[in-house]
């Protein structure tokens, strides 16, 4: 699905946005603009003036003196502005200030996650987690002839995923392969092929020259450029992904139609399941809504509502198979049958097989490898830190930036370790993570956002689960009767169920509503044309995005994601939309 590239040009518009800062200061913008956006405001000090300490009449002149040089230090002294952070920072300053703000609630990370809830998320996420992973192994299997496999990718998945849920700062985020990270495992691939080299310590190296790079970041908060990044690319970024999950779930069984190896039959049962599978997890999931029940059970059972759903798209792919027979069996789920790498190598890589001065030169692929896993990493969390979840462990208030920098500091040591024994590099998965985050919240009775379980019990439990089926014959003899068209039906759910919330999806359906009757939005005092025309712009970008992408210059299609921050910014100083107006539309 190639998600990571979304991410990749929606980064770079953060980095334009900053080059744009420093090189022209004097337009002073920033792309967080409103009182109440990213961070909260440092109260600055008060100064005492020169002629108020010459005033001070019970003062001795000494101690006068002291006090004024005392705050004119204080005065020159840099402002530890939340809202507007240096791109780097002192060496480890972001990571120990994340860390000292979690550890201290380790304790309440496990506790909080032992409640019917999380049990419900991470049978969810579980089966939203694997899928992919499943998936992108094949793909991985293709391009490396088998180097690096299913076993590898779902061991990789596995392995960095406990660790990522125990010793991150944000352990919801999810972790997982992603499209860019596959395409320049095949360009490292035709590279090796090119000068004559073993793929796999070629990998390696380029692997632990990534890891240092990502560590030198890590230690200097270089995970700060994200603060240029506002809701307008997040709404468009946000509403992409979710079409491009409805979109492939459509795709896959519209093949089952098309396939010569399938049949209408299958097909159409292949339709029945998948919608099956959609249409029972988002009916239960809105029961937590409805008056029927008890608010215990509305609660239970939407919590259960994807899972619920799974097990009813296999009931139903199972009666037809033992009914019809082998004519209605559908494809499953393909997980290797025993505990080895692909191709049946070793798992720890040969190092020295690499000459040495492709050693050195493994530093240069690195460098956009690193770009890949920074970006990857960065937006995604910083979409999982969005205020609107109202999370507040270990993170000052709407800040967005807490934990990132720690959080990159395990990504780095991940890599290192997938590295040397040769799995795939994995990042932050934004639908899995936005899901995750997702089935953890907490709403009131009037169905909005009270707050989100933090805890660290449903990642670890996830992977654990995923780890289970590399290790145990019976939990993957299980999985191998899963059919893929319930998993569709579950990537229907992940897609759609992430634009609730998302004030452009809310503002694309207001321009088919009665406005005389229509309830009064956030944005309500905007005029109606300008909340159009700002609604518009923004259709008009994911329109462009989607049609480049698919397009024969797909290759520039992050430079469209790239124009997005300052098209935003233009808007605003061209007068397009007045900054009043902007302030509440583009408000975090």
């Amino acid at each position: 699905m190639n998600l990571g590239d979304l991410k990749f040009g929606y980064a770079v518009a953060a980095l334009a946005a900053a080059l744009l800062n420093t090189a022209s200061p004097a337009l002073s913008f920033s792309f967080s603009p409103g009182p109440s956006l990213n961070h909260q405001i440092a109260r600055p000090r008060e100064v005492v003036s020169h002629g108020a300490l010459y005033s001070q009449r019970n003062g001795s002149f000494k101690k006068s003196t002291k006090l004024f040089m005392s705050d004119v230090t204080a005065a020159k002294a840099p402002v530890d502005d939340d809202k507007n952070p240096p791109l780097f920072e002192s060496l480890l300053k972001g990571i120990t200030r994340d860390y000292k703000m979690r550890l201290p609630l380790y304790k309440s990370d496990i506790k909080d996650g032992l409640n019917t809830q999380c049990f419900a998320a991470t049978l969810f996420l579980f089966f939203a987690c694997l899928s992919p992973a499943i998936g992108f192994g094949s793909l991985f299997g293709a391009v490396t002839q088998g180097a690096i496999g299913t076993m590898e990718m779902v061991s990789s998945t596995a392995l960095c995923g406990v660790i990522y849920a125990l010793t991150s700062a944000q352990p919801l985020t999810i972790i997982g392969s992603t499209g860019p990270v596959l395409a320049f495992v095949a360009t490292l691939v035709q590279l090796a092929d090119k000068f004559g080299l073993p793929f796999l310590p070629l990998y390696t190296w380029v692997g632990l020259w990534t890891s240092f790079i990502l560590l030198a970041s890590s230690i200097t908060s270089a995970s700060n450029l994200v603060k240029y990044l506002t809701r307008f690319t997040d709404e468009i970024f946000s509403t992409l992904i979710s079409l491009i999950f409805v979109v492939e779930a459509v795709q896959n069984i519209g093949r089952s139609f098309t396939n010569p190896a399938s049949s209408f039959t299958k097909g159409l049962l292949t339709l029945i399941v998948a919608v099956s599978t959609y249409v029972t997890a988002n009916t239960l999931r809105g029961l937590r809504n409805s008056v029927y029940f008890t608010k215990g059970v509305r609660k239970n059972i939407s919590n259960f509502g994807p899972t619920i759903g799974v097990l009813t798209g296999v009931l139903i792919a199972n009666w037809a198979k033992v009914s019809q027979g082998a004519a209605a069996a559908l494809p499953s789920l393909a997980i290797p049958p025993t505990f080895a790498t692909t191709s049946g190598r070793p798992w720890l890589v040969p190092l020295m097989d690499l000459p040495v001065w492709a050693r050195w030169g493994a530093f240069l692929p690195a460098l956009m490898a690193t770009v890949l896993l920074f970006l990857d990493q960065n937006i995604t969390v910083r979409l999982v830190n969005n205020p609107q979840y109202k999370m507040e462990k270990g993170r000052r208030k709407n800040n967005m930036l807490d934990g990132m920098h720690a959080d990159m500091l395990v990504i780095s040591i991940l890599t290192f370790i997938t590295s040397i024994i040769g799995l795939p590099w994995l990042v932050a998965a934004t639908v899995r993570s936005i899901s995750h985050v997702r089935a953890l919240s907490i709403f009131d009775s009037a169905g909005k956002l009270k707050s989100t379980i933090e805890q660290r019990i449903t990642g670890f439990s996830i992977h654990a689960l995923i780890g289970a089926c590399v290790l145990f014959d019976k939990p993957r003899a299980i999985l191998t009767q899963i059919p893929k068209s319930v998993l569709m039906g579950l990537f229907l759910f992940l897609g759609t169920s992430a634009l609730p919330g998302n004030e452009m999806w809310e503002r694309m359906k207001e321009l088919f509503k009665d406005s005389k009757i229509a309830p009064k939005e956030r944005w309500s005092a905007v005029p109606r044309k300008v909340t159009m025309l700002f609604t518009a712009i923004q259709m008009g970008c994911l329109g462009a995005m989607v049609y480049v992408k698919e397009s024969p210059i797909g290759v520039l299609f992050p430079v469209v994601i790239a124009m997005l921050a300052p098209l935003r910014f233009w808007m605003e100083k061209s007068g397009v939309v007045k900054k009043e107006y902007m302030d509440i539309l583009d408000e975090e």
